[in-house]
């Protein structure tokens, strides 16, 4: 992931904010108010002193405590219905955010999640969103809160008396400096913390899916020695990101503070010596103990709009993120397919230094049955995803009834292509929303139908709440084999014209492999079907089989005359002959 300007991730995040303009000016008319309405009470306290009390005005002593009380009591209620509509609308702008960045994460294509942890993923769209919108909700309103009272702060010091004005300004270079200083060291820590973050997230992530494998090769110690090493890593990071913040909010606001010293004195100097009246030396002492506080707040903000900055440089990495994958304009839309597939002299590399299909050629006409086997790696489970267009080939092309599938609308693609994958995904749901999933309109009677075809039902007919039966989250309940068959279930409920099975009998007992096979070569009758295996039997059962190695198609042909021939096909298998 390449890093991107800083002006680009402000530019995004006025393209999220811009269409909720409308309640954003409504909130800042209401913080400017409410803003306003405190500029006030510093003043009435100039009247108070000068007017009411030293001039023994009874009417003046009510009529400024009257504004005072009204004062505070408007400015309050403004204050918390700005905040409440604010949350609100940075909440929905920061929902827009997330949903458009796990959209572009669907458009990604395995490319990216061959290079990118989940954990980094994860991390980003809880930790780092989450960050924003805290952020967001919290710091934004008071940063245009306090500039406004910061400004109309300073001109009222100007207007009340500019040389005790001046002398309050006299180490504000100062304290601006540390501000910029910090806040730059500030955003590499903060980065450095999130990546720490991702890191811890991700090896809990990888060590909980693969828990048998730690227990079972006595690895517990060993993890929890790394464990420790990356939360050391972590906790070093957060120490000196929350260093560096209490420095860069503290320092230049303890900076600052030295002008208050100089006001005591040089205006005592001169309410002595008759130069300014008590009235306007309190109003002024009142104005600027009200001036530091926001000039702090701003400059503490600057920590959390560092770890915002950062989240949101975070966040673009994966927006920006190239799709592989793009559908055009003028993409068509068959309303039906026949099921004819086509790969000519296709190559693709995943870039680790040698390719995943290399000079691919082959054709399967409508209602063929074509086996594809080879060694693990050599690319079989490749030929799936370009054909459903998760990927897109370096080289060559991918027809569907002669027809480019780079012009084919990709739903429309997907709804007639189904796969069932060599590792299912398989939904904390029911055994019955698993199936439907890809039809969620389904009658239960296709679901059970699907189910019957797919050799579960003796399974299902064994659950405590048969169909809905809830099976854990991806399946942690069920074995391997019920894993694949009710995902060969969705596929068969989906009724595509081209079926692409992934390993579909790899953990089936002969038994259940042989009524799956008869379950899909029912269903899929004068249908495409493209079975990925390693199972003699099920490729034995093709029309053709296509041989792949090393990322090149090596043979082809009837399986029984494979098998009699003296080559790959054989070696594969150790199979002198197969019949048909």
């Amino acid at each position: 992931m390449t890093p991107s300007h800083p002006r680009q991730h402000l530019r995004r995040a006025l393209r999220f904010a811009l269409p909720y303009w409308r309640r954003l000016a409504l909130v800042l008319v209401l913080s400017l108010a409410s803003t306003g309405l405190s500029l006030v009470l510093p003043l009435l306290s100039k009247s108070f002193f000068d007017t009411a009390l030293l001039g023994r005005d009874m009417t003046a002593l009510l009529r400024t405590s009257a504004l005072f009380a009204v004062a505070t009591i408007v400015g309050f209620v403004l204050n918390v219905v700005a905040g409440l509509r604010y949350t609100r609308v940075s909440a929905d702008i920061l929902f827009d955010m997330r949903l458009e960045m796990y959209r572009h994460l669907l458009r990604l294509s395995p490319r990216f999640y061959a290079r990118t942890r989940i954990g980094d993923i994860m991390s980003r769209i809880n930790n780092d969103i989450g960050e924003i919108q805290r952020v967001a909700a919290e710091a934004a309103l008071a940063w245009v809160g306090n500039v406004a009272f910061l400004v109309g702060t300073v001109v009222m010091l100007a207007w009340l008396d500019i040389r005790l004005f001046l002398a309050t300004m006299a180490v504000a270079p100062i304290g601006i400096w540390a501000t910029g200083y910090y806040r730059k060291r500030l955003e590499g820590q903060v980065g450095e913390l999130r990546q720490r973050s991702a890191d811890l997230g991700s090896f809990l992530i990888e060590t909980i899916q693969a828990m048998r494998l730690v227990v079972l090769s006595n690895a517990q110690d060993r993890e929890v020695s790394r464990f420790r090493k990356r939360n050391i890593a972590f906790v070093d990071a957060l120490m000196s990101m929350q260093y560096l913040t209490y420095v860069s909010g503290a320092l230049p606001g303890l900076i600052l503070s030295a002008g208050t010293g100089l006001v005591f004195i040089y205006g005592g100097y001169r309410v002595v010596h008759g130069e300014m009246t008590v009235g306007t030396f309190v109003a002024f002492i009142a104005y600027q103990s009200r001036f530091l506080p926001p000039l702090q707040a701003l400059m503490g903000l600057y920590a959390s709009l560092a770890t915002a900055q950062v989240s949101l440089q975070r966040v673009s990495e994966i927006l920006d993120a190239p799709v592989d994958v793009q559908e055009l304009p003028d993409a068509t839309a068959p309303d039906s397919v026949r099921g004819l597939v086509e790969f000519s002299n296709v190559s693709l590399s995943y870039g680790r230094g040698r390719p995943a299909l290399e000079r691919i050629s082959f054709r399967v006409e409508p209602g063929e049955v074509l086996a594809i086997v080879g060694p693990s790696g050599s690319g079989k489970s490749t030929i799936a995803d370009l054909l459903l267009r998760l990927i897109d080939p370096d080289e060559g092309t991918v027809r569907i009834d002669g027809v480019d599938v780079r012009r084919i609308n990709l739903r429309v693609l997907r709804r007639h292509v189904a796969l069932v994958d060599q590792d299912p995904c398989i939904l904390h749901a029911s055994v019955a929303e698993n199936i439907r999933y890809g039809r969620p309109d389904a009658s239960d009677e296709d679901v059970r139908l699907a189910a019957r075809q797919a050799a579960l039902e003796p399974f299902i007919d064994s659950l405590p709440e048969g169909f809905e039966t809830v099976v854990g989250e991806r399946g942690a309940a069920l074995s391997a084999g019920e894993r694949q068959r009710i995902a060969t279930a969705r596929a068969f409920l989906a009724n595509p014209a081209v079926l692409i099975l992934d390993e579909p009998t790899a953990s089936l007992d002969p038994d259940a492999e042989r009524r799956l096979i008869d379950g899909y070569e029912t269903v899929m009758r004068h249908r495409t079907t493209i079975v990925i295996t390693h199972r003699l039997d099920v490729a034995s059962r093709a029309d053709r089989v296509l041989v792949v190695d090393g990322a090149r198609l090596v043979e082809q042909g009837a399986p029984h005359e494979l098998a009699m021939r003296d080559g790959r096909f054989a070696d594969l298998f150790h199979a002198p002959a197969v019949t048909h």
